[in-house]
């Protein structure tokens, strides 16, 4: 069962990302202020759900939340900086555009940087643990999803649709096939 704070008696944010691990596109990140009272049944790590669900609890998170915000770093700034640090400021990004200002921030795994001096606790699988961080990871991977859905119509051979970008071995065939695309990272090293 989810925990609903880390913290008692604070405005307290969690935060996650999605795509860290993938060959293309940008990584995304949430922050999500929760009420005291929220609770949805079915909230828990992005992964342990079922993507119709995921779709239904986005719209019932940003319904309740008292704020949330998503936001993503390119596939060239990864390249550039590095997907642990286009993580960390992708985090950074969702948190500037909070419209309530946390005073705490839990963030899912174990690497995180000082943000506006605000106090933060790494909690390694947090989104199994906390609603805030979980309901930041729904947000992070369903309008990551929704991006890759967009650029599969521009490059339906990699088949982004159904693998989102990850390494399956479907997507590692089409590489072979067809080359990078403009949306993949170059500095992954790619198993074949």
């Amino acid at each position: 069962m989810l925990l609903p704070f880390y913290q008692n008696n604070v405005i307290e944010a969690g935060c996650d990302e999605a795509g860290r691990g993938c060959l293309a596109g940008p990584v995304f990140a949430a922050a999500v202020i929760l009420p005291q009272n929220f609770y949805h049944p079915l909230l828990n790590d992005s992964k342990k759900i079922k993507e119709n669900d995921r779709f239904l609890l986005r719209t019932q998170i940003e319904k309740q939340a008292i704020a949330y915000a998503v936001a993503q770093v390119s596939h060239h700034q990864i390249d550039e900086i590095n997907i642990l640090n286009a993580s960390l400021l992708a985090m950074h990004k969702a948190l500037d555009k909070l419209k309530t200002k946390p005073q705490f921030i839990i963030v899912d795994g174990n690497r995180f940087t000082a943000y506006q001096n605000i106090p933060h606790q790494c909690i390694v699988k947090g989104d199994g643990k906390y609603f805030s961080i979980a309901a930041a990871s729904i947000l992070a991977k369903t309008y990551r999803d929704d991006y890759m859905q967009q650029l599969h119509t521009q490059q339906p051979q990699y088949n982004w649709q159904q693998n989102k970008g990850y390494p399956t071995a479907h997507h590692r065939k089409m590489i072979l096939q067809h080359g990078f695309s403009p949306y993949h990272r170059k500095t992954f090293k790619v198993k074949f």
